[in-house]
C-alpha cells in the first residue's frame, strides 16, 4: 500500500505579522500547550522559519535518538555561541563528541560522591544564615547557593566573593536569550543598544572570573582532581594537542551556567510546590526526621532519601528547568508522514509532554507518590519524562544534579519549613530555563 505524505500538520491562526512569533514569544508554554492539543505533530511559523512541535514519546525518541544525526541544535543555542562559544551545550558533531569524552570523567559516580561533601557544607552555611521569621527570595538564595557549589566542586574555586556580581551577570545572559531569538538579532547586536551594552558587560564579568581561575590553576600546576584540572591536562586523542584557554573558557562558562541555573530553578519550584501541598510537605519532613534522626546530613544518607528524590522528580515534571528543546533539520525527515525540510525547526517540550494526560494520571497535580510506582529511569526510557534531555545530547551532569538537588532539599528541609509570602505572585518566565516570573519570596520558619 502506497504511503501518503501529507501536506502540512494542523496549526492555529497566525498573527498579523511574523507568523506566530508574537504569540509564541508572549507566552511560550501556553502557546505550545494549546497547539499540542491539535495533534502529535503540529506546525507554526517563527518569522520566516517553519517550526514543528512533536508531542508523542515515539516521535521524541526518533528526534533525540533514532535519527539524531539528521539534526543540530536549534536557533536559540546556535545564537548562544555568541556568549558560550563552542562549549558542550552549543558544539556539534565530532567536536562535541570529543569534548564530551574529555569532560565525562569529571562526572563519574565516584567523583560525584566526593562533591557531595561540598554540597552539604555550602547548604549548611546558607541554613546558618537563615533566622526564624525571615522572608527571603528563595529564587535568589538558590542561585547563590548553587553558584558557590559549582564553583567549588567543578573548579575548586571560591566564587563566594564574586557571587553577587557573577549571579547578576548570569541573570543578564539568561534574560538575553529571548532578545537573541528576535528576527535580525545578529544585526541588532552591532547597534549601541542598552541591552547589548548589558550583555557585553555581563560577558566581560564572567570572562574575568573564569580566566582568572584558569590562569591561577595554570600557574600553580596543581591537579585538584576537578573538571578544570581534567580540561587543562586533557589531550586530543588524534593530534595530542591540549585545549586552548578559549576552549577551556567555553566549557567552564557552559557548565557554570548550566550547573547552577537549572538546579536553582528546580529547588525554587520544589519549595513552592511543597508550600502549596501540606500532605506532601509533611511526608517530606517525616522522611528527613526518620532518616537523619536529628543528626547532621552526610553523603551516605543520599540513597535513603527516596521520598525527597520523588519530590524533586515531581517538581521537575511540572516545572522542568529546561522546558523545551529545539533541533534544526540538516536533511529531510518525516514525523508521522509529515515532511520536515532542512533548516526547519523541530521542538519537543518537556513542559508539554510532562503534563500530557495520555501518559500521566492526574497530570496537573503535584503527587510525588506517583514515583513509588513508576521509576525515574522507566519514565525516561518511555520518553514521557526527559528533564535532562535524552540520547547523545543528554545532560552530562545529570547525576550530579540529582544528588545536589536531593541533598540541598534535605539539608535545608531538616531545619526549616518554607511558606509562600502572602503577596507573592506566581508566574512563569520561560527563557532558556523556566524561571519564576516574579521571584519567590518565602517565609522561613524553624521546624
Amino acid at each position: 500500500m502506497k504511503r501518503t505524505i501529507q501536506n502540512s500538520p494542523p496549526t492555529v491562526k497566525a498573527d498579523l505579522f511574523g507568523g506566530h512569533f508574537r504569540s509564541f514569544r508572549k507566552n511560550p508554554t501556553d502557546f505550545l500547550t494549546k497547539i499540542s492539543r491539535l495533534g502529535d505533530v503540529t506546525t507554526f511559523q517563527i518569522g520566516k522559519i517553519p517550526a514543528f512541535l512533536i508531542n508523542h514519546p515515539d516521535l521524541i525518541r526518533d528526534l533525540l535518538v533514532t535519527n539524531h544525526s539528521k539534526f543540530i541544535k536549534g536557533r536559540a543555542l546556535q545564537r548562544a555561541k555568541t556568549l558560550l562559544g563552542e562549549g558542550l551545550l552549543t558544539s556539534e558533531k565530532e567536536f562535541h563528541l570529543r569534548q564530551r569524552r574529555m569532560i565525562q570523567p569529571a562526572f563519574h559516580r565516584a567523583r560525584i560522591a566526593e562533591y557531595a561533601r561540598s554540597m552539604i557544607e555550602f547548604s549548611d552555611n546558607l541554613s546558618g544564615e537563615w533566622t526564624d521569621g525571615d522572608v527571603r527570595d528563595v529564587d535568589r538564595e538558590m542561585m547563590r547557593l548553587t553558584l558557590n557549589i559549582v564553583g567549588k566542586t567543578l573548579f575548586n574555586a571560591n566564587v563566594e566573593d564574586d557571587a553577587a556580581e557573577v549571579g547578576k551577570a548570569m541573570t543578564t545572559i539568561v534574560s538575553m536569550f529571548n532578545f537573541m531569538l528576535l528576527p535580525f538579532s545578529e544585526l541588532l547586536e552591532k547597534l549601541p543598544l542598552p541591552q547589548i551594552r548589558r550583555l557585553k558587560n555581563a560577558r566581560q564579568t564572567l570572562d574575568e572570573v573564569i580566566y582568572k581561575i584558569i590562569d591561577e590553576r595554570r600557574k600553580s600546576g596543581e591537579d585538584a582532581g576537578d573538571l578544570l584540572s581534567m580540561l587543562l591536562l586533557a589531550q586530543d586523542e588524534e593530534t595530542g594537542g591540549a585545549m586552548t584557554d578559549k576552549q577551556i573558557r567555553d566549557e567552564c562558562l557552559t557548565i557554570f551556567l548550566a550547573g547552577h541555573e537549572t538546579t536553582a530553578n528546580a529547588l525554587t519550584w520544589t519549595f513552592y510546590l511543597l508550600s502549596q501541598n501540606p500532605e506532601a510537605e509533611t511526608k517530606f519532613h517525616r522522611e528527613l526526621d526518620e532518616v537523619l534522626s536529628g543528626k547532621s546530613l552526610t553523603p551516605e544518607d543520599y540513597p535513603r532519601l527516596k521520598y525527597t528524590e520523588a519530590v524533586l522528580a515531581e517538581s521537575m515534571r511540572l516545572f522542568p528547568p529546561a522546558w523545551t528543546l529545539g533541533r534544526l533539520a540538516t536533511e529531510e525527515h518525516e514525523f508521522n508522514n509529515f515532511k520536515v525540510a532542512p533548516k526547519n525547526l523541530v521542538l519537543a517540550s518537556q513542559f508539554v509532554m510532562h503534563r500530557d494526560r495520555r501518559f500521566w494520571e492526574n497530570a496537573e497535580e503535584f503527587a510525588p507518590e506517583r514515583w513509588e510506582k513508576l521509576s525515574i529511569k522507566e519514565a525516561g526510557n518511555k520518553f514521557i519524562y526527559f528533564p535532562f534531555s535524552k540520547g547523545v545530547r543528554n545532560c552530562v551532569g545529570e547525576q550530579f544534579a540529582w544528588m545536589e538537588g536531593v541533598l540541598l532539599l534535605a539539608n535545608l528541609g531538616r531545619k526549616w519549613k518554607l511558606s509562600l509570602a502572602p503577596d507573592q505572585k506566581i508566574g512563569l518566565h520561560p527563557m532558556i530555563t523556566l524561571r519564576p516570573k516574579f521571584g519567590m519570596r518565602m517565609r522561613i520558619e524553624k521546624r
